[in-house]
């Protein structure tokens, strides 16, 4: 998902041109969308019988792995005034792929389930929603910067946000429940990232924080519901009372803040074998969606062996696996006309506006 979180970035950004190549960052969004793929190949099998152990690990992941990815968009959107240029990128790379990928994954459910969905187009089909929500965020990223308090802000907008049942249409809920990462992201500085980085005893605290955090997932795992950590229900749609909602979800928040600053410090910072796949991160993030839907048309999971630990960690390795594999180049070189389309006869040269005067 390299495109989505480097949309905002400017050649006469030094420091952030600088961020923009630092491994660390590749790292990270390579390890965030590994989890993704991971956690949506086990998500079928989490509530049978017997699997507590997997929805444990569930949880855990689910916790922090998009926070962690929100709040890394957010830190490279600090840049984004909503130049010409910077609008064309975010639709062509964000807005129109949106659109794009919604359309595929309507078609493709349908032909395999033998169901005829209609296609919506202002309401994210699955994984589409992250899409559409970066779009939100990051064309009010300007307004976030002049505020005395943005994170304070987007933190009340969210708990407001379990009030009201928002509909499904450009996932609003989720929009809302996840803009405190994204702003917090917005307001970091890199000696935020360095401390967390190079801090010794911060390393140390971030394995004892999993250590604790997967004990506590265990205890959750027959407890808790895996709806909580979507952040797409309001305290209605989710069958409790505003006061239960309000104190659950700022819980799981606050685990996921801790998760989240956790991951990070443990984030390799130095350039390996794997870091360049960092660059097709949005290539995995949407092609193996497909993947997944197609066992679960075909059964797939039905098949006991999936019930086991050992096919389980079989399925975990081959989710590994994929995720690396459509982060290489030649997939990115291939689907690039339907991640990142240039559309050049759509918008004006070089980015210029209309309202220019002569």
């Amino acid at each position: 998902m390299t495109q989505l979180v480097s949309q905002s970035l400017h050649p006469r950004d030094a420091q952030t041109s600088v961020l923009r190549r630092d491994p660390y960052y590749d790292n990270a969004k390579l390890l965030a969308v590994v989890l993704v793929v991971c956690g949506h190949f086990w998500e079928p099998l989490i509530e049978q019988p017997g699997q507590r152990h997997l929805k444990a690990l569930y949880l855990l992941v689910y916790t922090f792995h998009m926070p962690a990815f929100i709040l890394i968009s957010g830190y490279f959107s600090r840049t984004f005034t909503a130049r010409p240029k910077q609008l064309r990128r975010l639709a062509t790379g964000v807005l129109i792929p949106f659109v794009l990928w919604g359309a595929l994954l309507t078609l493709f459910n349908n032909t395999f389930s033998g169901t005829h969905t209609k296609w919506q187009p202002l309401t994210p089909v699955w994984i589409t929603w992250f899409l559409i929500a970066l779009v939100l965020w990051r064309v009010s990223a300007p307004l976030w910067q002049t505020l005395r308090t943005p994170v304070t802000v987007a933190t009340a907008l969210f708990l407001a946000a379990g009030a009201f049942s928002l509909g499904a249409q450009l996932s609003i809920t989720r929009v809302l429940q996840f803009l405190p990462f994204f702003v917090i992201g917005l307001t970091m500085r890199p000696s935020h990232l360095l401390w967390l980085r190079e801090t010794r005893w911060v390393k140390g605290a971030a394995v004892t924080v999993f250590v604790v955090a997967g004990v506590a997932a265990y205890w959750l795992a027959p407890r808790l519901g895996a709806g909580w950590l979507y952040r797409s229900g309001s305290a209605a749609e989710l069958h409790v009372s505003y006061t239960h909602w309000l104190v659950q979800s700022a819980a799981v928040y606050a685990a996921g803040l801790i998760l989240t600053a956790a991951f990070l410090a443990l984030v390799p910072g130095r350039d390996h074998w794997y870091t360049a796949l960092g660059a097709g991160t949005m290539s995995a993030f949407l092609l193996h969606a497909f993947i997944r839907q197609a066992l679960v048309h075909t059964h797939t999971y039905d098949h006991h062996v999936l019930h086991h630990p050992a096919g389980q960690a079989v399925l975990t390795a081959l989710s590994i696996a994929l995720a690396l594999a459509l982060c290489t180049r030649p997939v990115g070189q291939v689907m690039r006309p339907l991640i990142e389309p240039r559309l050049n006869w759509l918008f004006r040269p070089n980015g210029t506006s209309g309202n220019q005067v002569p």
